[in-house]
This record gives structure tokens, sequence and C-alpha cells, in this order.
């Protein structure tokens, strides 16, 4: 059975596996040194409720996991996070992924969030089908955002809005 629920820190080891995997496949994230457990619960400790993280758990083992922050300091963007959603490799296409957006998507709604936003690498094509399957729309494409190495690297940005903004 697949379930989703708020990460606690015991969460820690399995969600620094699975974006260790992400890390070292380097079409997810610009991080290039594997996080340890302790640095991730340090990360969820100081998110406090405003920004929690989700984990999807598949017969009682963590195989995703979605988070957000702030995405600006300004006041106007205050209901605006920037998100990620990592899935363990041996669950990519099980629907575990939709399951962690879906919950972000009622755990950020619920906190007075009207949009998620979030940068995908265009080499990640399976982060951008699972992001439009869940009704993300692409914005636009920075070019040359960042350096992941030696390689430039696009990033493609996305959003989707939530809530009653979405049904405007």
């Amino acid at each position: 059975m697949t379930t989703a629920r708020l990460a606690v820190v015991g969460d820690a080891a399995a969600i620094a596996r699975i974006y260790n995997q992400g890390i070292e496949e380097r079409v997810a994230t610009f991080e290039t040194e594997p996080r340890t457990a302790a640095q991730i619960a340090a990360q969820l400790a100081d998110k406090g409720d405003r920004f929690p993280t989700v984990v999807v758990e598949r017969d009682g083992v963590v195989v995703a996991w979605a988070t957000a922050g702030p995405y600006r300091g300004r006041p106007a963007y205050a209901g605006v996070a920037e998100h990620s959603v990592y899935v363990d490799r041996a669950a990519r296409g099980s629907g575990a992924g939709r399951v962690a957006l879906e919950a972000l998507f009622r755990e950020y709604e619920a906190r007075g969030f009207w949009k998620l936003v979030s940068r995908i690498f265009p080499e990640n094509t399976a982060s951008l089908v699972l992001h439009e399957r869940a009704g993300f729309r692409v914005v636009g494409t920075y070019q040359r955002h960042g350096k992941l190495g030696v390689e430039w690297r696009d990033c493609v940005i996305v959003e989707k809005l939530l809530g009653d903004v979405a049904a405007r």
C-alpha cells in the first residue's frame, strides 16, 4: 500500500538516500556533495511547520519525498513556494512521485500557499512528465542558469496554482 504523510526527523536517512541518488545521477539538482542523515534531520527541524516535507511510503519503506521553501523574501510572494520532489530509483514510474506532489499540494494549500514553482533540468524528462501530469505548466527556460561542475545547465521553469487561485 502506498501512503503519504508528513516527514519526521526519523525519515532523514531515507530522504538522504533518495536525495543522494539524485545528486549522483546529475539530472535533478545542482548539488554535488552527498547529504548525511544528520544534515537532512537538521533541515527538517529548521523548516518548521510553514514548509513541511512529505514522504511517500510503500509497504513501510520511504520511496519518495517532496518539500518546498520560500520563493523570494518579499511579502508579495509569501504564498509562493519553490518545491522539489525526489523518487527512489526503484520506485520510479510507480506513481510515487504523483502521490508526493498531491500530498504537497494539500499541505501547502492548507498553509495558505497559492502557487508552487520549480526549476527542472531539461534532461530530466521523467520530472517534466510528472509535473505536466500533475497540472504544472511550463513558464519558460532559464538558459545557462548555473554550472554543474564545468557544464552550464538550463532550467525549465514550471508553476502550478493552488486552491481558490487555481479556480479563478
